[in-house]
């Protein structure tokens, strides 16, 4: 009586997993467990060759199979399981075959020869095996004619040495499907191999190895790292920076805008408009227009501005003035009336980023660049660190913050160029409609005119008729006259046309026509009008460390590329000229647009005031008091703004331009002196050449501006005026190009600055300071004097002798005494002064 193992193999419940990965088939397979088992059971008990009795069955839904545990009698081992499994096989056949999960019979029976090991790890089918030997190398052959009745073998590779000293040599061996690896998996597992007694064990083998990636990735970091910059930079260009173009696209088109859109629009028009604190914003709207007829100034600005928007760019516009002159209004004004979409870029909310990730971050909410990973750059940065430390160089991951603001103005640079494009392909549609439109219209008035006058005839109507040979011509009875004839005409207008665009032109000296010239001219408009613009606002030097430098200079080069290359019209917007050096050096071969908007005179402030005052009903006669109080503020756009803003309210004309002044006071104290003296620490002035200033200013509308830096606090200190002017204390004017004179930061400024002199206790805190200082200069050149003639001493008795080298040491001596004596009159008239002004601050 022999014992065996026959494992029934059912195709359709085989599990097909990936790495670690199970087939949805083992689950479904649980459900119809017992139904598979009971009938796999009354199959086999059926089977009666050599006393064949099944002992029990084990299902091993791993692998999707079941051992069947078996007993029968036979003298022969061998030859009894080899009739048995063919009993079995042949009878399955005939009775429906092996039952599968699926319900179909597609299985099969094969014996087991080893001993099976039913375990539960995550060792998951794979076709390919691994097939270690416990003893003596099994040859291919051998190995081959073993495992080739399971299924198609690809590949099986010759024996390797185990992997760790005192493993076991193996064979991988690659079949054609999971199933076949699956059958000789569970048949061989454990069996000897005659002659050589080799007892083999099989393993699965996924198809990439666990870590083998990772493993790579480490011992070769020079080959992995630019590769994956390249599959990085490659998913980007492929990927991101098409949606980024969309979203660039998008936020200049405001197809993103809610408020663009026509639902908004009509319940804007049909219902919001209507309630009672809506109403109110329309008359903000109308008083905040300019009075253009009442100020020179601003229409000349605004009409340089609508020449540079209505031709061809190839500069760059670049719109300067003081704080509160109106640039801003003035712009935004312009493209109300072009309606062109434009692209604002504000560098003075991109300067107040904290960190270069806030700082693209910002520019990229601007420009609609979006998606954009900001965080990775840290991450990037790890790696590029970590490389150092591999490789002994950077990956290449990180970028600078300059590289990043290029990447992002590129590709905003892109969506300009595709609204562009957009915009004109839409205007040369609109125009060829038009064309098409024109001549639809002309040929039915012809069509009109020919049957009016009963020249028109339709040959269909000789087909109804049947009118014989007629009704094939399609020609009636109407009298046709030298005018039916509609090619004769046109050609000989056509010629006589030409003929005069021919001695039209030759009266010409160019070689084109006038009329040649206007469709030239007609040409450029749409693609003008198609053309979008791209403000930058803030402009400004000032501030901001290194970061907003170089941030300066990305867009100004970035900015003079789309002009030159016609993309976009470019309006800077700036505070200060001075802030044009950097866009001439972007832009070297041409000449920058430069828009003044300076304040406006007094007749032009007076008319401006006037204007709106009347459009927000307020009464606007004023009398030679009330406009000598509108003369001090000078022609401001903002000083003038807020007085009609505090006289609407119910305030006069002298109370709003003292509350002004009054305000002008308190801004004054704190940004030119600090609250206190530690924040005056902080000031890239001293106290003292502020207080200096304001002295002279507040009795003079201007100074020199060299005579300033020859004096005392100054000394040549050209980078304090400087910074004062950035600050909007004052204003130097130039003069063929040199700095020539100061004046205050606003108009009303002088008026400030006298009320600050007439604050006993505000000025005689700062005379004190400011004369302790030249009392404490002074006292240092009496000590450099006193020291210097101690050593005139030793040498007046040294050259006794010598007539000419006594003269020349008595001069000096009296030239120093001569200074001493001046610094001593000067640090007594102080300190005298010093007394008195203390008196004033013990009152």
């Amino acid at each position: 009586m022999a014992r065996g193992h026959i494992q029934p193999v059912i195709r359709a419940a085989m599990l097909v997993p990936a790495v670690r990965i199970q087939s949805v088939r083992r689950y479904i397979g649980y459900f119809r467990e017992e139904v598979l088992l009971d009938r796999l059971r009354s199959v086999l008990a059926d089977v009666k060759v050599h006393g064949f009795k099944v002992l029990n069955l084990e299902p091993h839904p791993k692998d999707g199979g079941v051992f069947v545990r078996f007993r029968c009698n036979a003298s022969s081992n061998d030859a009894a399981l080899s009739e048995v499994v063919h009993s079995l096989r042949q009878y399955t056949a005939e009775h429906g075959g092996v039952p599968s999960w699926a319900g179909l019979s597609g299985g099969n029976v094969w014996l087991v020869k080893g001993k099976p090991w039913r375990e539960d790890m995550n060792r998951y089918a794979s076709p390919i095996l691994r097939v270690a030997f416990e003893g003596p190398d099994v040859p291919e052959e051998s190995l081959y004619d073993l495992l080739r009745p399971y299924g198609r073998i690809q590949d099986l590779s010759h024996p390797m040495p185990p992997p760790a000293v005192g493993g076991l040599r193996y064979s991988i061996v690659t079949f054609r499907g999971v199933r076949s690896a699956a059958i000789a998996r569970n048949a061989v597992h454990g069996a000897r191999v005659a002659p050589s007694g080799t007892i083999i064990h099989t393993t699965y083998q996924a198809p990439v190895q666990a870590h083998a990636v990772r493993d790579y990735m480490a011992s070769h970091p020079r080959i992995f790292l630019p590769v994956l910059v390249f599959l990085l930079g490659t998913i980007t260009y492929t990927i991101f920076d098409p949606v980024r173009v969309f979203m660039v696209e998008g936020k200049i088109e405001g197809w993103f805008n809610i408020r663009e859109f026509q639902l908004y629009k009509w319940l804007r028009n049909t219902a919001l408009d209507k309630l009672s604190f809506s109403s109110s914003s329309h008359v903000d709207d109308t008083t905040t227009v300019a009075a253009e007829d009442g100020w020179k100034e601003r229409k000349d600005a605004e009409n340089a501005l609508d020449s540079y928007l209505n031709d061809l760019p190839n500069t760059i516009a670049f719109v300067h003035g003081p704080q509160g002159s109106g640039k801003s209004r003035m712009i935004a004004s312009a493209l109300k009336e072009t309606g062109r979409k434009a692209l604002i870029i504000d560098v003075a909310e991109l300067s107040k980023a904290s960190s270069d990730t806030t700082l693209v971050s910002a520019l990229a909410q601007q420009t609609g660049y979006w998606p954009v990973f900001s965080v990775f750059n840290s991450l990037n940065n790890l790696i590029d660190l970590a490389s150092v430390g591999l490789i002994g160089q950077k990956a290449g991951l990180s970028s600078s913050l300059t590289d990043q603001l290029k990447q992002i103005l590129e590709v905003v640079g892109t969506g300009l160029a595709r609204v562009n494009t957009t915009h004109r392909q839409q205007h040369q549609a609109a125009k060829e409609d038009a064309r098409l439109a024109v001549l639809q219209r002309e040929a039915q008035e012809r069509l009109q005119e020919r049957i009016r006058t009963g020249r028109w005839h339709d040959g269909r109507l000789d087909c109804i008729a049947g009118n014989g040979v007629m009704s094939e011509l399609g020609i009636g009875d109407e009298l046709f006259g030298d005018d039916d004839a509609d090619p004769t005409p046109m050609v000989s207008t056509a010629v006589q046309l030409s003929e005069k665009g021919k001695a039209a032109s030759e009266k010409l000296p160019g070689p084109r026509g006038d009329e040649e010239r206007r469709q030239t001219s007609s040409d450029d408009v749409p693609t003008i009008k198609s053309m979008p613009i791209v403000i930058v606002k803030g402009f400004e030097t000032k501030g901001g460390g290194q970061n907003k430098q170089e941030m300066l200079d990305v867009i100004a080069h970035w900015v003079a590329t789309l002009a030159q290359n016609q993309v976009a019209h470019v309006v800077v917007v700036s505070d200060n000229r001075e802030n044009t050096k950097r866009l001439a050096k972007a832009l070297p071969s041409q000449p920058l647009n430069l828009i003044t908007l300076s304040d406006a005179d007094n007749a032009s402030a007076l008319s401006f005031v006037k204007q709106k005052l009347h459009d927000a009903g307020v009464d606007v006669r004023f009398n030679s008091e009330q406009r000598t109080y509108i003369q001090r503020l000078g022609g401001r756009a903002s000083d003038l703004e807020s007085l009609i803003h505090k006289v609407r309210s119910g305030q006069t004309v002298q109370e709003a331009v003292e509350d002004i002044i009054t305000r002008g006071v308190g801004e004054i104290r704190k940004n030119a002196f600090g609250d206190d003296l530690e924040d005056a620490k902080n000031l890239p002035w001293s106290r003292e050449q502020a207080w200096a200033l304001m002295q002279k200013l507040s009795t003079k509308s201007e100074i020199s501006y060299n005579e300033v830096l020859l004096d005392f606090p100054f000394k040549n200190d050209e980078a304090s005026l400087r910074h004062m002017e950035h600050a909007e204390l004052i204003a130097i004017g130039t003069e063929n190009g040199r700095s020539s004179s100061i004046k205050p930061g606003k108009p009303i400024y002088k008026y400030v600055f006298e009320r600050l002199v007439q604050d006993h206790i505000f000025r005689a805190t700062q005379d004190i300071a400011f004369n302790e200082k030249v009392i404490a200069a002074s006292e240092s050149t009496v000590k450099a004097c006193e020291q210097e003639l101690l050593a005139l001493k030793d040498v007046d008795a040294g050259t006794a002798d010598w007539w000419g080298s006594r003269t020349a040491v008595r001069e000096r001596m009296n030239y120093l005494l001569k200074k001493m004596r001046l610094a001593e009159e000067k640090i007594e008239a102080l300190d005298k002064q010093n007394t008195s002004l203390k008196k004033i601050l013990s009152k």
